[in-house]
């Protein structure tokens, strides 16, 4: 997203301040992505579970809140891990400007990781398979925030570290598995689940550091820098591949019978990305990167839209209160 200025003051409420930060560093459309996550990993292993209809109630919507408000406490951590080098390349956000403080932003973060944990305690009634993968989770979350003891060793090697973090997202998912149907177990369609996850989560990671020449900035990482913009695009592409690959492979292991409609979504979705890479890679810009952000998201929404459309289809859907 680009750096905007704001109009705000400190004389304006900490609730609109708080909220201009967030429309700059964690949109409020985010959460369309986090909603589609929790409810694919929660109905994955519903239907792991149950040979008839599975239910989506109140529940759901409780655990797609928290599913965003885990994404907003990584976006905490990396806001103080990153402080001091955005205040030098990016003094005008809302943050560094001072419109709002690190200990805003840590209240926020505590307050959503006490909601997470409370809940998880409270679907265990007591501590068990949720609470123990929140747990795990958050343990590793919390290593990221520490940059893993090596953080100037490890920001040398940029591959490596998008690596290390991406691994948070099989345990994301495992996470909201657990909170849909806690008694689920990891079996190979949860393990290309996780994979799924991971390879998605790597594919935006990189395209929103892929640069074009008219925004690369020297005290700022890229793996553009690595790679070049059109290698770092080539990246993109081949996890892209992978990411649909894997999609395919999710809804066959899901569906009883031929899905030749979710077969035209998947490849819809994996068009999209497709048209976005060929324009960068001819002219790589500013213009090309946001352009690739929304179509590998748009990737993203439609492979795990087909995977819940898959399981409704196969298993049927009861809308319940609770």
């Amino acid at each position: 997203m680009n750096d905007q200025t704001t109009p705000l003051s400190l004389e304006n409420p900490l609730g609109k301040r708080l909220l201009a930060w967030a429309k700059e560093r964690f949109p409020l459309a985010n959460g369309i992505l986090c909603i589609v996550l929790y409810i694919t990993a929660a109905l994955v292993g519903r239907h792991l579970e149950n040979s008839g209809p599975v239910s989506i109630s109140f529940v759901d919507i409780v655990g797609a809140l928290l599913c965003w408000s885990f994404f907003l406490v990584l976006r905490v951590f990396d806001e103080h891990k990153d402080y001091e080098l955005d205040v030098k390349n990016h003094p005008q956000r809302v943050l560094q400007s001072g419109l709002i403080t690190l200990g805003h932003l840590k209240v926020v973060g505590v307050v959503a990781i006490l909601l997470q944990f409370a809940w998880s305690v409270y679907l265990d009634k007591g501590l068990g398979s949720v609470t123990t993968a929140w747990l795990i989770m958050f343990g590793w979350a919390c290593l990221m925030g520490k940059e893993f003891f090596c953080g100037e060793w490890l920001e040398k090697r940029l591959v490596l570290y998008a690596f290390s973090h991406m691994l948070i997202m099989p345990l994301i998912m495992w996470w909201l598995v657990q909170m849909g149907q806690p008694s689920a177990n990891v079996v190979a369609l949860i393990i290309t689940l996780g994979a799924l996850f991971f390879v998605s989560g790597f594919a935006f990671e990189i395209t929103r550091k892929t640069r074009g020449p008219d925004e690369e900035r020297e005290t700022v990482d890229s793996y553009s820098k690595i790679f070049g913009a059109k290698g770092s695009a080539l990246v993109v592409l081949i996890l892209i591949l992978t990411m649909v690959v894997l999609q395919y492979y999710v809804v066959t292991q899901i569906s009883s019978s031929t899905f030749w409609v979710g077969a035209v979504f998947l490849l819809a979705g994996l068009l999209i990305s497709l048209v976005s890479l060929s324009k960068f890679l001819k002219q790589p810009s500013l213009v090309g990167r946001e352009r690739n952000e929304k179509a590998v998201a748009m990737t993203m929404l439609f492979g795990y839209g087909v995977v819940i459309a898959e399981v409704i289809s196969e298993n049927g859907v009861i809308l319940t209160l609770f």
